[in-house]
């Protein structure tokens, strides 16, 4: 778990040497959720910093060695012996971000659970209206994908009977072919492996295949979940729904996760940057120069804003707390308007009589 240079924990988590394990606790969430990967991406180093300084500081027993005697009093420890012992469903929620049991080891810390290999992990996006980012609440989706056999449990025979070793290749899958040839008055063996052509790579062999598979031990199903969507959720941040990922390879495997990757919809009045928002307006020449009140759209509604005189080209003027909430709490972002100057193309007689006396009237003219 070691960096090649380590900081020192209490400086990862930014809190002081003589600190309660409230406020480790508090710093390790805020900056963990703030690093996660899924909504900071290639923070993956920077989040394991964070978890392993917590994961030393939480502990009594190992924050005493580590005050005691530095990193040397906390080296050779496995993931297993660091984490193990931490409750993130505690600290984070159920199933948020992949902090759930099993869900941050897995993915970040390698941890391979005991029993029969899990089903891979699965993604999908979803896209939301920026009206959903600001309230959060539940969303439906619709998504059809391979699951396990339910009438025979993945294991692609028929109800009683059960698939049999491939005598072939005794259950390897795979076929070695050894060939003996002569080299430079040398016998030299070379051995070829490929997939066994008996069980086609599985392993097995399935006499009596089950109806509703094809002898696959894969269905593909069509289902509607329900996904909670948190206030102020980043765009790309990806939400945990575990076990509804790809089946296992085996019979009696767990499933993978399935991982939602929230996207923001397109909106014709805003473009989005992070928890801020810009919308973009045009203004006259006189508006520009002697000010002016323009209605501007918010996701509150429409608000009055005052323009101020000697407003200059692509000037862009802050509606605080007009933007869409913090991801965890804490104040909403801001609305950016950006003015863009609309010189006319063409003016009547009396405009341009107005326009050339303006000009005379210039300090700038020679």
């Amino acid at each position: 778990m070691a960096a090649a240079t380590q900081r020192d924990y209490y400086e990862v988590l930014g809190v002081a040497r003589d600190a309660g394990q409230k406020a480790i606790k508090d710093a390790f969430r805020t900056l963990a959720l703030k690093y996660h990967p899924d909504r900071n991406p290639g923070a993956e180093e920077r989040f394991k910093e964070i978890a392993e300084a917590y994961a030393v500081l939480s502990d009594p027993k190992k924050r005493a060695d580590y005050d005691h005697r530095g990193f040397a009093g906390v080296a050779g420890f496995s993931p297993e012996d660091l984490f193990g012992g931490i409750d993130f469903e505690d600290i984070f929620g159920r199933g948020d971000f992949g902090f759930g049991a099993g869900g941050l080891f897995e993915r970040f810390f390698h941890r391979q659970p005991p029993g029969p290999p899990r089903g891979d992990n699965a993604e999908i996006e979803i896209v939301i209206p920026l009206a959903k980012v600001v309230s959060g609440g539940e969303e439906a989706m619709h998504l059809r994908h391979p699951r396990a056999c339910p009438d025979c449990h993945g294991s692609g025979a028929e109800k009683g009977t059960a698939p049999r070793e491939c005598p072939d290749c005794g259950g390897s899958g795979r076929r070695t072919i050894s060939q003996q040839r002569s080299q430079r008055g040398s016998e030299v063996v070379i051995q070829q492996i490929g997939i066994c052509p008996a069980c086609h790579g599985r392993g097995h062999i399935i006499d009596h295949p089950c109806a509703r598979c094809g002898g696959r031990g894969q269905v593909l199903e069509e289902e509607t979940l329900t996904v909670n969507i948190p206030v102020g959720v980043a765009e790309g941040m990806a939400l945990r729904i575990p076990g509804r990922g790809l089946p296992s390879p085996v019979p009696g495997g767990a499933p993978g996760d399935l991982f939602v990757v929230v996207r923001s919809a397109d909106d014709p009045r805003f473009l989005r940057n992070g928890a801020d928002l810009w919308h973009s307006a045009e203004i006259g020449p006189v508006d520009a120069v002697l000010g002016t009140e323009l209605e501007v759209p918010t996701l509150d509604g429409k608000v009055e804003v005052s323009v101020p005189a000697g407003t200059q080209p692509d000037a862009a003027l802050r509606l605080r707390g007009k933007g869409l909430p913090q991801y965890g709490g804490g104040e909403r972002g801001d609305l950016y308007l950006r003015l863009h100057l609309r010189i006319p193309e063409s003016i009547s007689a009396d405009e341009r009589r107005l326009w050339e006396q303006l000009r005379l009237l210039s300090p700038d003219r020679k």
